[in-house]
């Protein structure tokens, strides 16, 4: 079943409690710590651009890559509107391409937690670090383990927005760390305005303790600098960390 299509329509009305201001901040501060304020940044699983344009606002030269063609589809519509010089590839983050190197790399919202195989997250670490600028940097943030153990785990979110609705059910596998969503839509018809459409996907993430993490970027070639606490903001006051890795 595809990821992000339905989803996709109504994807920044369902983020709006994400802490993107939060973020932006404590990876600008990271980013000019390491004499970074402008050139060619990568967002890595970009979505909706939104976080990408909010880094494009801040002057940097903005690349977003992301799978999802309907994710895509409603950045390039956000980068038209604002007149952003934004870059976008519609591109697995497994096997992603640039025309050269950036200086840094982001990547924010779970989407390395989409990496269920450790050899896949080891290879788009590979990546990055091909595509880095000596002395770049890597961010990006995981759920953590507790929770999709302790939050997430067989747990059913539902909420009735005006527009939209949504059933979201978690189950959680130990022995895999595979949590799986199953997402349930059901979205105004634009043309039929008292008419809703039904949607569903199935997603899967893993959970990666830090241990892990810490192994794999020293096997890929970069060097951790830092972990940090990234759950400023979130409602639910798990756990979400932020990865600061660099080439060499």
């Amino acid at each position: 079943m595809e990821q992000y299509t339905g989803f996709a329509k109504v994807y920044d009305e369902l983020m709006d409690n994400v802490p993107y201001e939060a973020w932006k901040a404590q990876i600008l501060t990271i980013l000019k710590g390491h004499g970074i304020d402008d050139g060619l940044v990568l967002d890595l699983g970009c979505g909706t651009g939104r976080f990408t344009q909010m880094l494009s606002d801040e002057g940097f030269d903005m690349i977003g890559v992301d799978l999802s063609a309907e994710m895509l589809s409603i950045a390039v519509d956000r980068k038209e509107r604002s007149g952003a010089d934004i870059l976008y590839l519609l591109q697995d983050m497994r096997e992603f391409e640039l025309y050269g190197t950036v200086r840094a790399i982001v990547s924010v919202c779970d989407c390395m937690n989409y990496l269920t195989d450790p050899a896949d997250f080891l290879q788009v670490l590979r990546l990055c670090k091909n595509y880095l600028d000596p002395g770049g940097v890597f961010l990006f943030d995981l759920n953590t383990v507790r929770k999709y153990e302790e939050v997430l785990a067989d747990t059913t979110f539902a909420e009735n927005r005006e527009d939209c609705s949504f059933i979201w059910e978690n189950e959680y596998d130990p022995d895999t760390k595979i949590n799986t969503y199953a997402l349930t839509l059901f979205v105004r018809d634009e043309k039929e305005p008292e008419r809703f459409i039904r949607h569903e996907e199935v997603h899967e993430q893993r959970a990666y303790a830090e241990a892990e993490v810490r192994d794999l970027i020293r096997e890929a070639g970069l060097s951790l600098l830092d972990v940090l606490d990234f759950s400023e903001g979130e409602a639910d006051g798990s756990g979400r960390l932020l990865f600061v890795a660099r080439k060499d």
